[in-house]
């Protein structure tokens, strides 16, 4: 059966201020290239957009460049607790898990609670999640992030985020945004949260201020966790498409409004008619996208706040 819809698809792998020189880049590019290209295949396939959004979190989770899944960044108290959350636009149904520990990939979770009553856990539900699914124990943690968090605790946890990627600085999230053959959306975004924070504390990614998508649009947010909820940004983005709005004035309108009030933050984007959008306030992003065509990022774009269209 001939597709109905050409598939689009945009990921990241978390928002900063910098790049460490054009190696920094390249390593950066093909990760995410990685990505693009095994689950673009699988759009092209057939495969459903949700499922897809599962697999390029999954394989972003388990890259440890990242701060998702393996190479998450630690707490305060040296533990590991990352969250994750899935909105299946079709359904317009939203689930996640919130500070859950010693899982390979939390997107997983977040999947599996789409067809559940009860469908955001925290801390102990989602451990207890983790064995009722009989899911194998895993230690996401990476020696880069370990030495990470004693060079900060002999500063006293001074940094206001940890380092994202092994070579920048950044802000920590990763996401997936598909738009399918028959023109079904969904979003999913991970994080291992922004490092060194008091325990408990709750970032954006698993609320719809950090990711959301419905029939009209699909947005992934990355940057500073407490900016992304103070805007209700994904939200925000695709209510207003939802309004009439197109893309490209809903991501200007929504990060003008984060840039007025001094936000850190950036979000990747998809509409029903397959456009393609990214935003951001912070220097970098680290978005990756196939248009249909071909492939693109945003590795390069200028430090300057913008937003872009495909």
């Amino acid at each position: 059966m001939e597709s109905q819809v050409q598939p689009k698809l945009i990921i990241h792998g978390g928002a900063g201020s910098s790049l460490k020189g054009k190696g920094g880049v390249q390593v950066v590019r093909s990760s995410l290239y990685q990505v693009v290209d095994a689950v673009y295949g699988m759009l092209l396939d057939g495969c459903a957009a949700r499922d897809a959004v599962v697999q390029g979190c999954r394989m972003l989770e388990d890259d440890p460049l990242f701060n998702a899944g393996t190479g998450s960044v630690l707490q305060s108290d040296g533990q590991i607790r990352m969250s994750a959350s899935l909105m299946d636009g079709v359904a317009s149904r939203f689930s996640g898990v919130i500070n859950v520990s010693r899982v390979q990939n939390p997107i997983e979770l977040a999947e599996f609670l789409q067809t559940s009553p009860d469908r955001v856990l925290s801390d102990l539900g989602a451990a207890e999640l983790v064995r009722e699914l009989r899911l194998a124990l895993y230690d996401p943690l990476t020696d880069q992030r370990f030495q990470e968090w004693l060079a900060d605790r002999s500063d006293n946890f001074n940094r206001k985020m940890a380092d994202v990627v092994s070579e920048s600085a950044g802000r920590g999230t990763i996401g997936v945004v598909a738009l399918d053959s028959m023109g079904r959306l969904a979003a999913g975004t991970s994080t291992g949260g922004k490092g060194f924070e008091r325990i408990g504390r709750v970032s954006d990614s698993a609320t719809p201020a950090g990711n959301y998508a419905n029939a009209n649009a699909g947005v992934s947010c990355t940057g500073i966790g407490e900016d992304i909820l103070d805007e209700c940004l994904a939200a925000k983005i695709v209510v207003r498409v939802t309004d009439g709005l197109s893309l490209r004035e809903s991501l200007a309108r929504s990060f003008a409004e984060a840039q007025s009030r001094n936000r850190d933050l950036g979000a990747i984007a998809l509409d029903a008619t397959g456009a393609i959008g990214w935003g951001k306030t912070s220097e970098v992003i680290l978005a990756a996208f196939h248009d249909g065509v071909s492939r693109g990022d945003s590795l390069e774009a200028g430090p300057e706040p913008q937003v872009f269209i495909v």
